[in-house]
């Protein structure tokens, strides 16, 4: 048995900074020593045997002198040393003094302490020598009858690993579990015994709960878990004992216990596709995440409601239960409020979308009493959304919707203030009946919106959907009032240089006259009064936008101003109204351009916005058809088309969706086996059991990968050459923070290599977990070595190494083959991710490490180069595919994706194709990285320089 095969169960931290003890120092410790000294040099014989230290001599001496003694710290440390010391001589056969050693073992399970005998039944467990098991059997028998319930339940597992193993030292342990279990009282005693009959004799265990089934719930959780499990075993083997069993998981989702009922209702889910027992299950999974605190738990049981809808037969049923589900948006973590907003939104129909939206208007009420959180805000955000999302679908609820959200123009988060405004934007120009509703709300929160991002939006809504005259004239209204006193420069001018309250203190300082741009002359006088004036509060909106330098909201005033100008003078008929109108709209730009020229703002007018005010006035001064036209119909075209072709994408993406979920088999498709079925093959029928003991163990293939097989040859890296010594290669198994390298190495020489070990180091974020321990092979032997290591963030880390070696009989000094560095692949940690355009705008402005990376590739045409980007970086194009459609010789696309870390990595791709050149030239451009961590976007980088040398065509 080679040293690999050694198994330990005992995990031991070895402090690396002292010097290994001689094996003389450590004799005499444990012969002469106390008892604190003989504990102190027993612990260092078994970390040198980890080690792979041989220490024969000190055998014998720990029989005579360290087996004997009481100390129950020592009687622990023997039971690891006993685990790991090898109990064989070279050629298999069981060294002498463990005769000695199993005697003292048959002592202790005599021992009157239940410490002792419980601790040496779990030793036992782990012993593979069926010679040494054999003279305890009687004693261990005797333990089953003991009076503490600690010592039974470990003499079930003793007996239980002893019939697995060796079958032929306790042939009736079935029998004999079975009639221990039915006089048997205590819990933990009780789910040991059903846990060993389930996997030794399934009969005797499903004989054993048809004469309790009734008395199931009254049972502990521990047993109860075993109970399920064994259901959906005989169940999932042989459908025929559904009937019989499914009113035990009925009963067991009433349990006390939380693990249980989630258990049985996923246990309740793949037994039985029935109506009544889906919406059990759903019930009891909604009951678990409003009753659990924890977050994570509660995410993982929102992830099994979403898996249930995914189904579509149990879809309708989910439909019912979606108040229910809203119930869990009392919890205050915002991730857990998105998926379950996100679980409503697709469970949403006719029947109950009237519920869904006032419950969500509740919400938001809500959100507007409790004080100002960053969660608030952002959970304030996820409801319009989906209030926005529910009135699109649904165009009868707008109505109810619309006049609660739009209190929330006035809100001080511009983000949730955008999303309404993006929201009231689409239904003005979708719900014609509502226009009239609309426009009446946005006049009554116009004088309170305080950003001015919202306020040009705002704007441009009044401007463009205002139809009627006195609509018209009160936007004009509430124009003049926002913007306050005009002309705006003198009144300003008129302010600084005295017109202040008469209450307050003032001292002039000296008087000076100024000449100011215009050529008027303006008084500037120092002035200091006893309390501080309010005169920045008590600007009107419009008129601070302006004087703090913000004329891009003037340049849409202007546009507004035209566009209702325009409509005036087509509704009016008299002349004199017309003139006064469009007069007062020249009128309010021309100030406008006067104080953008002037000293007074901030920032002074740009020349972008002094063109667009002056085109407007020239449109009023001339009014004509064709820029009516322009002004009043083009640009309402151009939002129709934008939301059409935004309407068009949600259908495409639902369609896919929906077209994923029809799961339609034939009589002719092939029958799956769970060993050579591809993960992204699994569905309901597959035994959720095993998938889960395969996602603990870390053996899930990704999604993405259609035969496990392939995928794991992908991952094999050659690291030694044919022609060494030593041949080696390593698969690379990626499970999420871990790596799991599994390095065969092979002996091609005729020699036995002895202490052939493998030892690694890593550069970048990683850690390797242990050391490999040492082993040796005989001539053209093969051999097996695993070595963890620990990941702590998304960049690229190597991993680098070599083995070394003793030849069997030389003389020479160690060998050493050096390995090649083995690079951990980035994209095994980004998974392609969504956002919507504003968030990726905010996080590229956010983000402070930029990597530009050259295009330098041979692929010759443009969404051909995207796509190859897209695979080779896991990334998701968030660019609509109508943007991309087409050919003009220039692309620009927006990419996206997160990693399992939780961090964000953005890409800019600006290609162009140089015609000039011909049309065999490849792609030349762009492609800009941002991320928040330097080594997210500098591995980036590097994968995309790498992936695009490597394209052939």
């Amino acid at each position: 048995m080679t040293a690999a095969e050694n198994v330990c169960y005992t995990l031991i931290n070895v402090p690396m900074d002292s010097e290994p003890p001689s094996e003389i120092s450590l004799k005499n410790d444990l012969e002469k020593g106390d008892v604190k000294s003989k504990t102190e040099a027993l612990k260092k014989v078994i970390i040198m045997i980890l080690n792979g230290e041989k220490l024969p001599g000190l055998l014998m001496t720990i029989i005579r002198f360290v087996l004997p003694l009481q100390d129950h710290t020592i009687k622990k440390l023997l039971l690891v040393f006993w685990e790991i010391v090898p109990k064989t001589t070279p050629d298999g056969r069981l060294l002498h003094e463990m005769i000695l050693v199993c005697d003292a073992y048959r002592k202790d399970l005599q021992h009157p302490n239940e410490f002792i005998r419980g601790s040496t039944l779990r030793f036992l467990c782990k012993l593979k020598e069926a010679e040494l098991l054999e003279p305890l059997m009687p004693a261990i028998r005797a333990c089953l009858e003991h009076r503490h319930s600690y010592v039974r339940r470990n003499a079930v597992l003793a007996i239980y690993t002893i019939y697995r193993n060796f079958e032929h030292l306790i042939p009736d342990a079935p029998e004999l579990i079975h009639d221990f279990l039915v006089n048997e009282k205590d819990a933990s005693c009780k789910r040991n015994a059903f846990m060993m009959l389930i996997h030794a004799d399934q009969d005797r265990a499903l004989d054993y709960l048809s004469t309790c089934i009734d008395q199931v719930q009254t049972f502990g959780d521990i047993l109860q878990l075993v109970i399920v499990e064994l259901i959906y075993k005989v169940c999932h083997a042989n459908p025929s004992e559904r009937a019989r069993f499914i009113r035990c998981i009925y009963n067991l989702l009433q349990s006390s216990s939380p693990a249980v009922k989630y258990e049985a209702a996923g246990t309740l889910v793949t037994l039985s596709s029935a109506p009544t027992a889906i919406k059990a299950a759903a019930q009891c999974y909604i009951d678990l995440i409003i009753k659990e605190s924890d977050n994570n738990v509660k995410l993982i049981v929102l992830d099994r409601l979403i898996e249930l809808k995914e189904h579509p037969a149990h879809e309708r049923v989910l439909q019912d239960l979606v108040m229910d589900i809203l119930r869990v948006l009392s919890t205050p973590d915002l991730e857990v409020r998105k998926k379950t907003l996100q679980l409503a939104l697709d469970l949403v129909s006719s029947r109950n979308v009237e519920e869904l939206v006032i419950v969500l208007k509740k919400e938001v009420i809500k959100t507007n009493n409790v004080s100002e959180h960053e969660d608030t805000d952002k959970y304030r955000q996820l409801l319009v959304r989906t209030l926005h999302s529910c009135s699109v679908r649904f165009p009868d609820m707008a109505a109810n919707v619309i006049p609660v959200l739009m209190e929330f123009l006035s809100d001080n988060n511009e983000a949730a203030a955008a999303d309404v405004l993006e929201f009231v934007r689409e239904a003005i120009q979708r719900f014609d009946n509502l226009r009239m509703l609309i426009v009446e709300k946005m006049l009554e929160v116009f004088h309170a919106i305080k950003s001015v991002k919202i306020y040009r939006g705002a704007l441009w809504i009044l401007g463009e959907y205002c139809s009627t005259k006195e609509d018209i004239q009160s936007v004009m209204t509430e124009v003049r009032r926002s913007l306050g006193e005009i002309p705006i420069v003198e009144s300003e001018i008129k302010k600084e240089a005295g017109e202040l309250k008469p209450e307050e203190e003032i001292t002039v300082g000296p008087v000076q006259k100024l000449v100011t741009e215009m050529g008027t002359y303006a008084t500037q006088s120092a002035l200091s009064s006893s309390r501080p004036t309010k005169k920045e509060e008590e600007r009107p909106p419009l008129r601070g936008f302006l004087l703090d330098g913000d004329f891009f909201v003037a340049a849409s005033l202007a546009t507004t101003l035209t566009k209702i100008a325009l409509r005036y003078v087509a509704l009016v008929q008299e002349k004199k109204k017309q003139n006064s109108f469009v007069a007062e709209a020249m009128l309010l730009m021309a100030t406008i351009l006067h104080l953008g020229k002037s000293s007074l703002p901030k920032k002074p007018i740009t020349d972008d916005d002094v063109d667009r005010i002056s085109l407007c006035l020239k449109v009023l001064s001339e009014c004509s058809p064709l820029m009516n036209d322009i002004f009043n119909k083009e640009c309402r075209q151009s939002l129709s088309h934008m939301l059409s072709a935004k309407l068009e994408e949600e259908k495409l993406s639902q369609k896919k969706e929906s077209e994923k979920r029809n799961v339609t088999v034939q009589p002719d498709d092939p029958i799956s086996f769970m060993q050579l079925t591809a993960k992204n093959e699994m569905n309901c029928k597959e035994d959720q059991f095993q998938l889960s003991l395969l996602a603990a163990m870390g053996n899930t293939q990704r999604k993405e990968a259609a035969d496990p097989l392939a995928s794991k040859l992908n991952k094999v890296t050659q690291l030694t050459g044919f022609s060494d010594p030593v041949y080696a290669e390593a698969y690379v198994h990626v499970n999420q923070y871990d790596i799991v390298l599994d390095v065969l190495v092979v002996n091609q020489t005729s020699d036995t290599l002895q202490n052939c070990t493998l030892e690694l180091a890593t550069l970048g974020d990683l850690k390797l977990v242990e050391k490999p321990s040492p082993l040796t092979l005989a001539p053209h032997d093969f051999a097996n070595i695993k070595a963890n290591v620990k990941v702590a963030s998304t960049e690229n880390g190597i991993i680098f190494g070599n083995i070394v070696y003793d030849v069997s009989g030389a003389a020479s000094d160690r060998n050493c083959v050096v390995l090649s560095d083995i690079h951990i692949d980035i994209m095994d940690y980004i998974q392609p991710a969504t956002c919507t355009d504003a968030e990726f705008r905010q996080m590229w402005a956010e983000f402070e490490w930029e990597n530009k990376v050259t295009v330098n590739t041979n692929i010759i045409d443009l969404n051909d180069y995207l796509q190859h980007i897209l695979k080779s970086t896991n990334m998701k194009c968030l660019t609509p595919e109508k943007a991309l459609s087409g050919y003009c010789g220039f692309m620009a696309a927006n990419l996206y994706a997160r990693s399992i870390f939780g961090e964000d990595a953005l890409a800019n791709v600006s290609i162009e194709k140089p015609i000039q050149q011909g049309p065999e030239a490849p792609v030349t451009g762009h492609i800009r990285i941002r991320a928040k961590s330097q080594g997210m976007a500098l591995s980036l980088g590097d994968k995309i320089n790498l992936s695009q040398k490597k394209t052939s065509i």
